[in-house]
C-alpha cells in the first residue's frame, strides 16, 4: 500500500467521534486504508450479497456477528443500517466504534444526516495525489501523469492506463449509474460523459450540451447531479466578492480522476498528451484536483473557486481560508514566463486583501519573487500551506 496522507487525520477523528464516515470514488483506496489503519476492527463488506441480505433482513443478527469496533464498507448498499448504528453508539457511548465507507452519496448523504448528525466526522478520500506518489519515490512526468491518472491499482499493478480506466467505467461507474438513473440505453450517457471530458476547465453550459447530445437540459442536469454524487465530476463555483464588476455565474466542470478524462478523450500515450490541443484543460483539471486532495488529506475545509469577470479576465483558482483569498494561476507550459503572472497581479489590484499569489506550471523548478511563488506541478500541495 502506498502510504496515504489522510491516515493520521483518520486516526485522530476516530479517537474523537463514535463514527467516522469516509467517502470517495470507487477504487480510491478506502478499503485498503481503513483495514490497514484499524487492523483490530471487525470488517464487513456490504458488497457481499450474503452480508447485505443479513444486514437488511436481520440487523440484530448482523451486529452480533460483527460487533463494534467495526468497519462497515460500502454502507450505501444498506443505508438503513445507520439507524442501528445510531442506537448502538447512543447506548454504548465512547468514540471509535465504527468506521463507515461509501462510494456514492445520494442514499448515504440523507442517511448520515438523519441518523448520525453530531455523531460522525466526515472525511473524503480521493485517488493518489502527486504528493503521495512523490513520497513513494514514483517518477513524475507531466504527460505521463495526465494519461496514467491516480487510481492506486493502476500504479501498484502497473496496468495499461487507458484500458484500466475504460474497464473502471464499465465495471463500476456504469453499473452504479444504471442503478441510480435507471438507464436503458447507456450510449447517450456515454456521449454526454465524453463531451464533458472535452469541456474540462470550461464554463458549464447545459443548453449547448443538450443541443450536442439530443437530450434535454433537464435530463442532463439530473445526470450531472448523479455524476457529482458518485465522485465522477465536480463543479468549481465562481468567486463572488464586491470587485466592482459583474462576475459570471456559471461553474466550471472537472473530473475527479484525470486518467478517466484522458481515456474518454482517447488520449492514450504521454506523447499524444503532449501534442493534444486540450492539454491546457487536462493539466488544469489535474492541478485543481491536486489542490482539492491536499485540502481533504489534511482534514481542512478551505474553499476553492475561480475568478472570471465579464471582460474575460480570469484567475484559475481562488483558495479561501478564513475568507482571505489566495490566488492561484495554472499553466501547462513546462517553461516559466513572467507573463504568466499578469492575471494574478490584476486580481490583486481588484482584491487588495489577497494574501498570496501562486503560479503552478508544467515544469519542475520552483522559485519565488517579491510578491509571488512559482511551483512545479509536483509541488502543487505547497500552495495550501
Amino acid at each position: 500500500m502506498i502510504p496515504r496522507l489522510i491516515q493520521e487525520t483518520l486516526r485522530v477523528r476516530t479517537g474523537s467521534y463514535p463514527v467516522v464516515t469516509l467517502l470517495g470514488p470507487r477504487q480510491a483506496g478506502k478499503t485498503t486504508l481503513v483495514k490497514a489503519t484499524f487492523p483490530d476492527f471487525h470488517y464487513a463488506n456490504l458488497e457481499n450479497p450474503e452480508l447485505r441480505t443479513l444486514a437488511a433482513t436481520d440487523p440484530r443478527g448482523f451486529f452480533k456477528t460483527y460487533p463494534p469496533p467495526l468497519i462497515l464498507d460500502e454502507i450505501q448498499r444498506v443505508p438503513e443500517l445507520l439507524s442501528w448504528v445510531q442506537v448502538m453508539v447512543d447506548t454504548e457511548g465512547g468514540n471509535g466504534q465504527f468506521v463507515v465507507t461509501g462510494s456514492n452519496q445520494p442514499e448515504l448523504g440523507a442517511a448520515v444526516s438523519q441518523s448520525l448528525a453530531g455523531r460522525t466526522s466526515l472525511l473524503k478520500l480521493l485517488p493518489l495525489s502527486l504528493e503521495e506518489l512523490a513520497a513513494n519515490g514514483s517518477p513524475l512526468d507531466r504527460n505521463t501523469c495526465l494519461v496514467q491518472g491516480f487510481l492506486p491499482r493502476v500504479h501498484q499493478e502497473k496496468q495499461p492506463a487507458t484500458q484500466a480506466y475504460l474497464d473502471y467505467l464499465a465495471t463500476y461507474v456504469e453499473r452504479d449509474l444504471r442503478q441510480l438513473i435507471n438507464l436503458k440505453d447507456f450510449h447517450p450517457f456515454e456521449v454526454f460523459l465524453r463531451l464533458l471530458a472535452g469541456r474540462i476547465g470550461q464554463l458549464l453550459n447545459l443548453s449547448a450540451l443538450a443541443a450536442d447530445t439530443g437530450v434535454s437540459s433537464t435530463t442532463l442536469g439530473h445526470w450531472l447531479s448523479i455524476l457529482e454524487a458518485s465522485f465522477i465530476v465536480f463543479r468549481l463555483p465562481p468567486y463572488h466578492a464586491n470587485l466592482g464588476k459583474r462576475l459570471v455565474k456559471n461553474s466550471k466542470l472537472y473530473f475527479y480522476e484525470p486518467g478517466l478524462a484522458s481515456a474518454l478523450l482517447q488520449v492514450e500515450t504521454p506523447a499524444q498528451a503532449a501534442r493534444d490541443p486540450l492539454i491546457g484543460g487536462m493539466f488544469e483539471n489535474m492541478i485543481v484536483v491536486e489542490l482539492l486532495k491536499a485540502i481533504l488529506n489534511r482534514g481542512r475545509h478551505d474553499a476553492l473557486s475561480f475568478y472570471r469577470d465579464s471582460n474575460g479576465q480570469e484567475v484559475d483558482v481562488i483558495l479561501e481560508r478564513q475568507r482571505i483569498p489566495h490566488a492561484i494561476e495554472i499553466k501547462a507550459a513546462q517553461t516559466f514566463s513572467p507573463y504568466f503572472l499578469r492575471n494574478l497581479r490584476r486580481f490583486k489590484e481588484l482584491q487588495p486583501k489577497t494574501e498570496s499569489m501562486s503560479l503552478i506550471y508544467g515544469g519542475r523548478d520552483s522559485m519565488s519573487g517579491s510578491d509571488y511563488s512559482v511551483w512545479g506541478f509536483h509541488e502543487t500541495f505547497r500552495c495550501i500551506n
